[in-house]
């Protein structure tokens, strides 16, 4: 799909999935989340915690890369559903990034098909993901992947400001 190797991550890939995920933040989400908290943003911070959670080995959850000509550009991470009550047989796309200059190439489709084939093939029925709910681009994106909101939505706060969130769901087959 789109010429891009999808792969799963490994502890030496934890700096390049910071930089993709801060890189992300400070993109994406300009206009959205106060310009200081993403300036403020730090991928030393950012790769620290990924090592952490990664030596962690959460059971049930994936990193799972996209690269294209040796070059990491991209991250996806899902797993068990989080928070509040969910069908079973339930999965969570808890994040999808893609280094700006590489996205509209393909990049994030690439990476969620392979999440979702995953999925599907451990038997999950559904994927639910949270998406800022004034983030119209991602939005699109999860749409045309077959995603739609489900008409749950949550407060979510960065630096002082309110950000809600909304819920998306994909049912998934085997």
């Amino acid at each position: 799909m789109s010429g891009y190797r999808v792969r799963e991550m490994t502890l030496a890939d934890c700096d390049r999935v910071a930089e993709i995920r801060v890189g992300g933040w400070q993109w994406a989400y300009r206009g959205l989340i106060p310009q200081a908290h993403l300036d403020a943003m730090s991928t030393r911070e950012d790769a620290d915690r990924h090592r952490t959670r990664f030596r962690q080995g959460k059971p049930g959850v994936l990193n799972l890369l996209a690269e294209r000509d040796g070059e990491t550009v991209g991250w996806l991470c899902h797993g068990p559903y989080r928070d509040g009550e969910v069908p079973p047989g339930s999965v969570e796309l808890y994040a999808l990034y893609v280094d700006p200059l590489h996205s509209g190439t393909g990049a994030g489709r690439a990476l969620l098909h392979e999440s979702i084939r995953r999925c599907s093939a451990a038997g999950h029925t559904r994927m639910y993901l949270w998406v800022l709910r004034d983030n119209a681009r991602a939005r699109r994106f999860y749409e045309r992947s077959g995603f739609r909101p489900d008409g749950v939505e949550e407060p979510y706060e960065v630096a002082g400001v309110a950000v809600p969130e909304v819920r998306y769901v994909r049912e998934l087959t085997g």
